[in-house]
């Protein structure tokens, strides 16, 4: 404690200068950005889309029904698919070959490329009249090739995919690197106790993984929820709305429609499953798991 302190505690008034020397000072930018940033745009997103008519007017409407579907199905096929693949290709990468790691840095373009222009590059592609895809399938006699992209499923499909060829070298990463912590006295002691091949993956490494697994699934399910560059520069949320999902939508209502209020109250019909699993997973990472 300050002279300054002490003898403005002894005059019965607290000391400026002691006050101005203590943490306060550090903590009022956080206290201000956390208003800012967090906050004041949570607040006002809820007052934009407060209102019940916004909600009777979604709930009403095909396209918000077909996006809540979309939805459902964009996140549960392409990070369970994603997270699965990823897993066992981290045991793949995990072999102590110079070619493993030579193919790893070559496998993680396409998470190190920026988004958009992975993702218009797909669309080009998929073109129907000159895209490369069905140019290719041509070539090798397909008379008829797909219409990926005025075709709900298969347009739904080719931004699936398009989204795990993005984020699937990103959670190997993080597989192999939860590999590569597991000592190798454990496998030692399972091959001397007869556990080789399949069964070391069923009874060692998928048990000590099962909680970064897990989390990781957390975490990628909350931030695909509000994916949009996959649908939107892939499909545009075509053939007539057919492939939007939440994040599409409601970017669309707010922005190109003009509405923002419905935009706003698309990201709120969210919350319900968002909060639940945002909670989970701040809980599994409070208690280390």
């Amino acid at each position: 404690m300050t002279a300054s302190t002490v003898a403005g505690l002894r005059r019965g008034r607290p000391s400026w200068s002691g006050f101005l020397a203590g943490p306060v000072p550090f903590v009022i930018p956080y206290v201000v950005m956390f208003f800012l940033l967090v906050l004041y745009p949570v607040c006002y997103g809820l007052y934009l889309g407060h209102a019940p008519g916004n909600y009777r007017a979604l709930f009403s409407n095909p396209t918000y029904l077909r996006s809540v579907i979309n939805t459902v199905l964009f996140v549960g096929i392409g990070v369970n698919v994603k997270m699965f693949v990823a897993l066992l290709l981290s045991g793949f990468f995990a072999i102590p070959r110079w070619w493993s790691k030579a193919l790893l840095a070559v496998f993680l373009l396409p998470w190190a490329i920026p988004a958009v222009p992975g993702f218009l590059s797909i669309h080009f592609m998929l073109d129907g009249q000159w895209g490369f895809i069905n140019a290719l399938l041509k070539a090798l006699g397909v008379a008829h090739p797909p219409v990926w992209l005025i075709s709900y499923g298969w347009g739904f499909a080719a931004a699936v995919s398009a989204y795990i060829w993005k984020w699937l070298p990103f959670w190997t990463l993080i597989f192999l690197a939860a590999r590569t912590s597991i000592s190798g006295d454990v496998y030692e002691a399972a091959s001397v106790d007869g556990a080789v091949g399949i069964r070391k993956f069923i009874h060692i490494t998928f048990p000590l993984l099962r909680n970064v697994y897990v989390t990781s699934v957390l975490l990628s399910t909350i931030w695909t929820l509000g994916n949009y560059n996959a649908i939107f520069f892939v499909t545009g949320g075509g053939p007539i709305d057919s492939t939007q999902v939440f994040a599409t939508l409601g970017i669309k209502y707010a922005f190109q429609v003009g509405d923002v209020n419905l935009g706003v109250a698309v990201a709120l019909t969210a919350l319900p499953v968002l909060v639940p699993l945002i909670v989970l997973l701040v809980r599994r990472l409070r208690r280390g798991q």
